[in-house]
């Protein structure tokens, strides 16, 4: 509903980390098994059989993160495909790597395309290595609150989303009134220019929304970007929010003042 395509709102430096996790997460998509440049997963019945078994391994399954690891034989897998015999999986830390999967090209593209316009400019304001961390602490936030919500839910749960929506929330806190021009598809894709409060306000209620109707198993988690985004903005908040300098007194420090 809301395509942003640029941001008019220069940084000072480039962001290496936002450049970095584009680039890490283009390169998982093109070695992984729904790029269609890898044949060595095959084609057909048994590429799907693969495709579903990378996506088990390497993605989140919400039933995992809080139940426990499943036994192979129950795992999601179309009909015919042949249950591994060992499954090597650690469930927290596919919390880590389903962030850099993605389900298709256009899941990589839209995730890439919110990353790239919003990511710099939040990471600029926090520095390299915090907004490194933050991106992944609002990435595993989203997916644990996804996770508890739908605890049952045996489907691979992949993408950088709940992540990126922790960018957009930041965003949304420290440059409220930043211009970005957006496509918006039902205006006939035409280039609009509002303020980012306008914008990402929009994009929110959209994803609450559908949060509030959307179930689990296939589909979009709605409710891991709700997560992420109510994160990114009150981390901002709680760590960029003007703050009073007290005991300023006519120019002069309390201590100052004092006879």
């Amino acid at each position: 509903m809301v395509i942003p395509v640029y941001d008019k709102n220069p940084v000072r430096r480039t962001p290496v980390v936002t450049y970095g996790l584009i680039a890490v997460c283009t390169a998982v998509f093109l070695l992984g098994p729904l790029s269609g440049f890898t044949p060595v997963y095959g084609t057909g019945h048994r590429l799907a059989c693969e495709q579903a078994l990378y996506f088990d391994r390497w993605g989140v399954i919400p039933a995992e993160l809080v139940h426990g690891r499943l036994p192979p034989a129950g795992l999601p897998l179309p009909a015919g495909c042949h249950a591994p015999a060992s499954y090597g999986k650690v469930p927290f830390l596919s919390v880590l790597t389903s962030m850099f999967l993605h389900g298709s090209w256009l899941h990589l593209i839209g995730n890439m395309l919110f990353l790239y316009v919003f990511g710099d400019n939040v990471e600029n304001r926090m520095g390299r290595v915090r907004f490194a961390l933050f991106y992944l602490a609002a990435g595993c936030l989203a997916t644990y609150g996804f996770a508890f919500a739908h605890a049952d839910d045996t489907q691979s749960l992949v993408g950088a989303s709940g992540a990126i929506s922790g960018a957009l929330g930041a965003y949304l806190y420290l440059y409220p009134k930043a211009r970005v021009t957006s496509l918006f598809p039902f205006l006939f894709f035409v280039p609009l220019r509002f303020p980012a409060w306008l914008v990402l306000g929009f994009w929110f209620v959209l994803q609450w929304f559908a949060a509030q109707t959307a179930a689990g198993g296939p589909g979009v988690a709605y409710l891991a970007h709700v997560v992420g985004f109510a994160f990114g903005f009150c981390w901002a908040w709680a760590c960029y929010r003007p703050r009073s300098k007290l005991g300023v007194v006519a120019g002069t420090t309390q201590g100052d003042a004092q006879p």
